[in-house]
Parts: structure tokens; sequence; C-alpha cells
């Protein structure tokens, strides 16, 4: 039987009656056509999926869309605010922080979540709160180096 589920997406006002059963991923691609939140392992480990939910980085693969009810989504696609990009997605392309750029967008999310819990991180802070993103291509130097210009620049350069 599908229900009604209402939640915020991108700062907007969202509704979908859906199964219990749908994944908030499937809906995000299907339903609104939001492609940018990636399906890579579907069970949850690899990060590709990762949205942000009331400034939480979640995966979205395993994640039943009737639990965002009443809560706030961002995906990579509300990040960017008047045509600029978000600190962490402008440091990404000026650090040239991808390759293949199918697990970015779960990587920029998992970044800006973790900078909004802690926008001071310590290098080791980056890269324990990165771990479990997982990218094939070998730019995580690169990601790391992103992420520390992104905090510097989200504090307005101090």
């Amino acid at each position: 039987m599908d229900t009604a589920v209402r939640f915020k997406l991108n700062g907007e006002n969202a509704e979908i009656a859906s199964d219990s059963g749908q994944t908030l991923l499937w809906v995000l691609r299907n339903h609104f056509g939001l492609t940018g939140t990636k399906y890579g392992c579907g069970i949850g480990f690899c990060g590709a999926c990762t949205v942000i939910i009331n400034n939480e980085a979640v995966r979205s693969c395993t994640l039943p869309v009737s639990e965002v009810a009443g809560k706030e989504v961002t995906t990579i696609e509300g990040l960017a605010k008047n045509g600029k990009l978000n600190p962490v997605q402008q440091a990404f392309i000026d650090h040239d922080a991808l390759q293949c750029g199918f697990c970015t967008p779960g990587m920029i999310m998992n970044a800006t979540a973790m900078l909004m819990r802690n926008p001071k991180p310590s290098r080791k802070e980056i890269i324990e709160g990165m771990e479990d993103n997982l990218c094939r291509c070998g730019a995580h130097v690169r990601m790391i180096q992103a992420i520390e210009t992104a905090a510097t620049n989200m504090k307005g350069g101090k």
C-alpha cells in the first residue's frame, strides 16, 4: 500500500506516494530525476549514495523513503546556491580531486556533513571521516587536500 511521504528536498517541499520498501536512492533518481546520487554497492558500504539528512551523512541505498518523513534531505544537486558551488564542490574541482567521478558526489556529501559537525578538522580527522567512502581511482590525497581547503574557505579563509 502506498503512503504519502512529505519532506524537504534541497530546500523545497516534496511529497511522494511510495510503498514502504522503496529506498530513498531510487525515489531520488526515478521520481525526482536527481541522478547525482549514485548506486554503488546497494548495501550501504561504498558511500556512492550518500546524501545529507538533517545535517548528517546517510547512505540512501538502504534507507526506506518512509524514514525521511518530516526531515530535510540534501543531495549533491542541492549544495550549489544561486549558481555558486558549495565550498567542498569547488575545492574538489580546484584540487582535481576526482577521476572517473562516480564516487565524487558521495565523497562531497560526506565531506560536507563532516565539516558541518567539525568545521576545523585535523588531517587525521578528515582521513578517518572519509575512510568509509570508497574510491578505486586513487585520488585520495587530492580529496584530503580539497577538504582541508574547503574547511578553510568555509570559515572565510581564517
